[in-house]
């Protein structure tokens, strides 16, 4: 069996870029293993508070995301110490923080539920 997905640090970086380049603020906050690691994101909806989404693959193998907090919106300390306490246990992970009012997730895939 092959696997034809792009290495992790290309597929983040891609995206990085993408937003940038819309003008919405996107960092890399923790950088996980290049080629395999996986992803935890971080919408911050600035005075709205934050979202955290794992990035996950359904059934039939498709890039989705599971919402932590049940996909409601947590105070950023609390986002933070959820992402520390993740990262710890997953050194491999790769974090990313986006800031839109919106929320809008820019990376592909559906939402998990």
């Amino acid at each position: 069996m092959s696997d034809d997905r792009l290495p992790t640090h290309i597929w983040v970086m891609a995206h990085v870029r993408r937003c940038m380049d819309a003008g919405i603020p996107a960092t890399v906050a923790h950088k996980g293993e290049a080629g395999s690691g996986t992803l935890l994101l971080k919408l911050n909806l600035l005075e709205n508070g934050c979202r955290i989404f794992s990035q996950a693959r359904d059934l039939d193998g498709n890039l989705g995301w599971l919402g932590a907090f049940k996909g409601a919106l947590v105070a950023e300390a609390e986002a933070d110490a959820y992402i520390a306490r993740a990262v710890s246990r997953d050194p491999d992970l790769w974090v990313v923080e986006i800031e839109d009012r919106q929320g809008v997730n820019p990376f592909d895939g559906k939402l998990i539920t």
